[in-house]
């Protein structure tokens, strides 16, 4: 497996090159790596960091970091990534040059990607300008009912079941354990607070049923209530039959379904026994899969 922020340091050679934002590494996004697969060529896909609307000035909610994305990839079956710098550098160049710098490089035969993919300088440049160029493109319809938008719609709802259907798999936190407040460990619950990266979008808040570091989880998201009027917003993690410190290091929890709202209670013991519950029905609760109409 190889990532490179420019194509010439990888081997110049004759591949498919499948490009796009892939945020989420959604059904539509898979669709697009499975079609340049069926090629038979090697399969390179060319991607950006931030994302395109980032550097627009629009506000993004990133269903991925960069880090899983990659992660997601290579899982996929893809081992040669390239991550462009999406930048104002990128963002001018004109469709020939960024055929010229990005593309010839990699030696692509065919460029695979949706029928929205645009590039270069005001979006001039699109597959049927690469195949006037003598590059043979592949068109991926989109997966009805699919996409980054529906997904985002989803979480914002609360609806783990449905963005996995949609993704292909759990939507996930991915974060870093620093030090919280320790009410859980005096509640008999110890959690792991998790920290996200800029950009990262966080589920509609409320207690969640997942699953992170080999361990079920019961997951709360929100300004912890209970205790008062609440205060910032955190992602608090009890992995459950789990001992260890996390401190520092990197967590990806998946989320399976949403337990319920958060609330305030009348005392610690009332909401001690109603976090007991809540991990009782992470225990019971079932990894969502994909819709089989959407496959």
């Amino acid at each position: 497996m190889k990532v490179v922020r420019d194509p010439r340091d990888l081997p110049r050679s004759v591949r498919a090159v499948a490009i796009g934002s892939f945020d989420g590494i959604h059904l539509g996004h898979r669709r697009v790596l499975d079609v340049a697969f069926e090629t038979g060529l090697p399969v390179a896909a060319l991607t950006f960091d931030p994302h395109p609307r980032v550097l627009l000035g629009q506000y993004v909610e990133l269903l991925t970091t960069l880090e899983r994305k990659v992660e997601l990839l290579v899982e996929y079956g893809i081992e040669e990534i390239v991550v462009l710098r999406f930048d104002q550098e990128l963002a001018q160049m004109t469709p020939e040059q960024f055929k010229l710098r990005h593309l010839d490089p990699l030696g692509a035969q065919i460029v695979v990607a949706g029928p929205d993919f645009r590039f270069g300088h005001d979006r001039a440049g699109d597959l049927a300008l690469l195949q006037e160029e003598g590059i043979l493109t592949r068109v991926v319809d989109p997966v009805p009912g699919v996409s980054s938008s529906t997904i985002r719609d989803a979480l914002a709802e609360g609806d783990a079941v449905r963005a996995a259907s949609l993704l292909g798999r759990p939507y996930e936190l991915d974060g870093r354990v620093v030090p919280g407040l320790a009410r859980g460990a005096k509640l008999g619950f110890p959690t792991a607070n998790l920290v996200f990266a800029p950009h990262q979008l966080v589920p509609r808040d409320g207690i969640y049923a997942g699953f992170g570091n080999g361990h079920r989880a019961a997951v709360s998201i929100g300004r912890n209530i209970h205790f008062g009027s609440g205060g910032e917003r955190r992602i608090e993690v009890h992995l459950i039959d789990y001992s260890g410190d996390l401190y520092g290091q990197r967590l990806v929890v998946e989320l399976w379904q949403r337990l319920r709202e958060e609330q305030t209670f009348s005392s610690e013991a009332a909401l001690t026994e109603q976090i007991g519950r809540d991990v009782q029905a992470a225990r019971e609760a079932v990894r969502p899969e994909p819709a089989l109409e959407l496959e």
